[in-house]
């Protein structure tokens, strides 16, 4: 991110860069934009400090790109004079890659050159070969649209192919085998941007449908929750399948032969989180789904989740999602039915 001087004030950007190159899914820039775009507005709107977007269309050259959509994108600036970008997004193609590829060698260089000067890439689906081919992800996990898969790990025998997970993260790489997940990149990097909050309300305006977070969608290279602590693994199973239980942590820790303060120190050094956050968040995940998709009363909710009371739900609803319970349904509610 830099800095640019207002007569007022310094305000910040954050940096964009969208490639562009004949028969990409348009959506593939279209969807990020215009999430990245709310997310600016709602902060701007909060706080006048904020970053603002600095968003340009990046080709090899200036002619205007053919996309599947019959749509027709004009780049702003070629590889040669772009903007060194904080973020760039290479979007998916609907054909076999490799002729494109063949005849872009400049995108693949230009890629190279600026995630080596600290840009953050993102590939949607077949646009992740992009990537393969400077040699960015040999030797690191990536994912690429199921299609495409097995040819990808012929093309690409030094990448790790992680083909059963939708989203991929290496260090500053990251790779998307969907549309859906590549939203979910996105909402990831608002809250790297704007924070949670302004994050929860674009993924609200965007997605009523119930998805999973972004951390258990996602392969991480080195990553904490994949960590080698398997008496830890083994309660994070029992969390998971054990929601409504009335134990305490103490209880828990018992029943592994731990003693609480043992438990609290290897969850918190195994996952970066604490047992108690980490048991809540999948509480609230529970929820969410069950007041989306169910009838129940916010009482029931809590209940098969494992709130004894309304009020102790409505306390973490709020803390984490900034609405209670009941504001929550309707506004999904309305977003589904509307």
């Amino acid at each position: 991110m830099k800095s640019r001087v207002n007569t007022k004030n310094i305000v910040k950007q954050v940096r964009i860069a969208l490639v562009l190159y004949d028969d990409m899914l348009a959506t593939s820039v279209s969807l990020p934009v215009e999430m990245l775009r709310a997310g600016e507005a709602l902060a701007l709107k909060q706080d006048s400090s904020n970053p603002e977007l600095a968003i340009e269309m990046v080709a090899e050259s200036l002619a205007a790109v053919s996309t599947r959509a019959i749509i027709h994108l004009k780049p702003e600036a070629t590889v040669e004079n772009a903007q060194q970008p904080d973020f760039a997004f290479i979007p998916s193609l609907w054909r076999n890659p490799r002729p494109l590829l063949k005849s872009h060698p400049k995108t693949i260089t230009w890629l190279n050159k600026i995630w080596q000067q600290g840009a953050t890439l993102i590939g949607g689906g077949t646009g992740v070969c992009f990537m393969a081919e400077s040699g960015l992800l040999d030797h690191h996990p990536a994912t690429t649209h199921w299609h495409y898969a097995k040819q990808f790990q012929r093309n690409y025998p030094l990448v790790e192919l992680k083909p059963d997970f939708f989203i991929t993260q290496s260090e500053r790489i990251y790779c998307a085998a969907s549309l859906n997940a590549l939203a979910d990149i996105v909402i990831h990097l608002i809250t790297q941007i704007y924070g949670r909050r302004i994050a929860q309300q674009v993924e609200l305006n965007f997605s009523h449908e119930i998805r999973k977070p972004y951390e258990e969608q996602r392969y991480l290279e080195g990553a904490v929750d994949r960590h080698t602590d398997e008496l830890i693994t083994q309660i994070q199973f029992w969390m998971k399948n054990n929601l409504n239980s009335t134990h305490t942590l103490a209880n828990v820790a018992e029943q592994f032969g731990l003693s609480s303060r043992s438990l609290s120190r290897r969850f918190k050094l195994a996952t970066a989180v604490t047992a108690i956050e980490y048991w809540q968040q999948l509480r609230i995940e529970a929820a969410k789904e069950l007041l989306a998709s169910t009838n129940l009363a916010i009482q029931e909710v809590g209940f098969h989740v494992g709130f004894q009371d309304q009020g102790h739900l409505t306390r973490l609803f709020k803390k984490y999602l900034h609405l209670t319970p009941k504001a929550y349904r309707t506004r999904v509610r309305k977003k589904l039915f509307s």
